[in-house]
């Protein structure tokens, strides 16, 4: 299995179903693994590749919409398209506010079913793109000590060097020094980009919190 192509999730308790889709999604390019139990599934540990879930809704032990609920207080953020024979206007309507990218009945169309694992490997792949990219910019800010930390949130609300020196009781020189500092490891080039970094993981500093 090659890391870099997608993987599509199946968990349902009718083998012939999991041999059936596992053929089809895997004609389409994409990895398959299947599971035959919400248990199962799971045990296995880490999505590390871009994914999405195909999901039974009626299964024993822990149902489509328990292991739906398992995942949301995990954290982990996959979509999943719930594909069942015995679905309910209430069971489709608690899947679709869970987070449920569809839910559809079968026997459904290949070609539905595959245009709707296309759109939720790309959202998956967004997901990702957005996650990285706010563990880097969080990394980043942990890298700073803890007067360049003090420097950076009063910069960003607005502070100029002279007013962070005397509220940090520095000099203005030490103060240039630091934001500097600030700069190169938060790799930015100006003060709008070191502002949209801090927005983006939800810094809105106050003068009277730092």
């Amino acid at each position: 299995m090659k890391a870099d192509i997608p993987t599509v999730y199946v968990v349902d308790d009718d083998v012939s179903v999991l041999k059936a889709l596992k053929r089809l999604i895997r004609s389409a390019g994409f990895n398959a693994e299947t599971f035959d139990s919400a248990r199962e599934f799971l045990n296995r540990g880490s999505y590390d590749s871009p994914c999405c879930l195909v999901l039974d809704v009626r299964m024993p032990d822990l149902s489509g919409i328990d292991l739906q609920q398992e995942l949301s207080k995990l954290g982990l953020s996959i979509p999943i398209i719930f594909l069942t024979g015995h679905g309910t206007i209430p069971m489709s309507v608690q899947a679709m506010k869970g987070g449920a990218v569809d839910f559809l009945t079968k026997p459904c169309n290949d070609e539905e079913l595959l245009q709707i694992i296309h759109q939720s490997i790309e959202k998956n792949r967004l997901e990702r793109s957005e996650q990285a990219g706010l563990d880097s910019i969080r990394q980043r800010i942990d890298s700073l000590t803890q007067r360049e930390n003090q420097v950076f949130r009063m910069v960003i609300a607005g502070m100029l060097n002279k007013q962070v020196g005397y509220e940090l009781g520095i000099s203005e020189k030490t103060v240039k020094t630091h934001r500097a500092r600030v700069m190169q490891k938060m790799q930015t080039d100006s003060l709008a980009q070191l502002v949209r970094l801090a927005e983006r993981v939800g810094i809105t500093p106050h003068f009277m919190e730092l």
